[in-house]
Parts: structure tokens; sequence; C-alpha cells
């Protein structure tokens, strides 16, 4: 995966980039923590500016966020209930969390998507609750990409400084990548473990 990552950004540039964190965002297991350090790699190279990275990085990570956000939207809280009811082992998730999860919104909202984007795995989540639970388009616009701005550049960030060091980082992405596959896997299947559902709703 890795390499593909490389090369596509290498012949790509910044659509490149903005193609990879919106994939990123769409499907998580293609790691932003893989993608903007090559990509901030590759303008402490000079073939692409930092500022660029970081402002195509963003973009498309935002338009995966939207894209989400409208569906979770389009589909609604009620038609989503169903769902929850026949596969909330899978998604260690009842609907009990999911009204939990709607009065949090209803104060909190802003912080959990500011927050849960600099979060794995669920910054690429977020969207859906966020939609589900009819958040505020602009609300939910500004502190989705304020948050993921701010992971974005420090992932570009930290690959740009590498770049300065090191001179084959590409030894170091390919274990990496797996590292955060295994991680986000690990971290389901934990939950799925132990996860058990409310016997009662809350009155």
């Amino acid at each position: 995966m890795s390499q593909w990552i490389i090369n596509l950004i290498n012949d790509a540039g910044y659509l490149g980039v903005g193609f990879l964190m919106f994939l990123e965002t769409v499907f998580p297991p293609v790691p932003s923590e893989v993608i903007m350090p090559v990509a901030g790699l590759s303008a402490a190279r000079g073939t692409m500016s930092l500022a660029g990275v970081i402002a195509s990085g963003t973009a498309g990570a935002m338009l995966g966020n939207y894209f989400w956000y409208l569906a979770a939207r389009v589909v609604g809280l009620e038609r989503f209930r169903p769902f929850i009811e026949r596969f909330g082992r899978f998604l260690t998730l009842d609907w009990v969390e999911i009204e939990k999860a709607q009065k949090l919104f209803g104060t909190q909202g802003w912080a959990i998507v500011f927050f849960g984007r600099m979060l794995p795995t669920l910054r690429s989540l977020i969207s859906i609750p966020a939609g589900l639970l009819k958040m505020r388009l602009t609300t939910f616009f500004f502190w989705s990409t304020i948050g993921t701005a701010m992971w974005t550049a420090l992932l570009a960030v930290s690959g740009y400084m590498l770049g300065k060091r090191f001179q084959e980082i590409e030894t170091v992405i390919g274990p990496l990548s797996i590292a955060v596959i295994v991680v986000i896997a690990a971290g389901y299947v934990w939950r799925l473990i132990r996860w058990k559902p409310n016997q009662t709703p809350e009155a």
C-alpha cells in the first residue's frame, strides 16, 4: 500500500494528495498517517510546497467528511434504527447509546467534531453521527475544517522535518502503514469482545 501512495503523490502532486485524503476519509484503512508524511517529505524535497500539501490534504479530507455527513443526514436517525437493532453487535452500538449521543451532540457537538478529527479511526467516522443527529451544517463544516487542518498539518510537518534528516524515510513508511491498520483492527476486536448491549433503555 505504501508504495502505491508514494507513486501517486509523486505522479499527481497536489491532486494525488487530495484524492488520497478523500479516499482515507471514506475508506479508513487507507491511513492519513502515511499519506501526509509522504506528502510532507515531497515538500521537503522541493517538488511541492508545504502549504499546498496541507491545503490539498485538508480539502480532500473535507470532501470525504461532507460526503459522509450528507449521506447520514439523508438516511436520518429513525431509518437508521432498524440497522442498529439488527447489526448493533457488530457495530458495538445499541439504541441507548445512540440516545446518549444525541443528547451529547445537542450541547457538545462542536467539541466532539473538532477533537474527533484528530483521533485515529474516529476522525473518519465522526461525520456519520453528526449527519444522523442533524448537526447544523455551518457548525459541522467550521469545526471539522479546523480539526482536519490541524491534524493534516501535524502529519505533513512531521514528514517535512523527517525529510530534512533522513534520505531513505520510505523504509519506515511500509511498517508504519501496517502498524496503523493493525492497531485499528485490534481496537475494534477488543471492543467487540468486551461490548454488551444495555439491558434496559434510559428513562
